[in-house]
């Protein structure tokens, strides 16, 4: 039988993976690849606001509008923005290589061990790349 693309798979508004359901199959990766784009697709929409707020401050700060006090919250809202804008880059490279990862069939396994990182986990942070056990040793290396 020949598997089905998952990119054409139409879900049910109200479907969720299931344990039942064999791992990572079609309607699973359909899910994932769904949620991953809506994400993107919303930090793009984020990232045009969030230069414009930085483009607009910088206007205003550069015009000498306000006093000291409002330069000094423009410059703290341009900051803000700033690290927004970074904050955004970095999750649009995790979601960009999670979306590679389903692509390429890799997408919900460890990329230590190769082992299937779980479905409950998976649910909980689609961008997850290794499995708790993992993770927390990973952590540790870290501290």
């Amino acid at each position: 039988m020949a598997r089905k693309n998952f990119k054409d798979i139409v879900l049910d508004p109200k479907y969720t993976p299931k344990k039942s359901e064999p791992y990572m199959c079609d309607e699973q990766l359909a899910y994932f690849y769904q949620l991953l784009n809506a994400q993107r697709e919303q930090i793009m929409n984020d990232r045009e606001t969030v230069l414009n707020d930085v483009r607009m401050a910088e206007k205003n700060e550069t015009a000498g509008v306000g006093d000291e006090q409002d330069q000094a919250t423009a410059e703290q809202e341009i900051t803000m923005n700033l690290r927004m804008s970074e904050r955004n880059t970095n999750l649009l490279q995790k979601i960009n290589a999670a979306l590679e990862r389903i692509e390429n069939g890799k997408f919900g396994y460890s990329v230590i061990s190769g082992d299937e990182i779980g479905l409950q986990r998976m649910l909980a942070r689609p961008l997850a790349t290794m499995t708790v056990e993992e993770q927390e040793e990973y952590e540790q290396k870290k501290r």
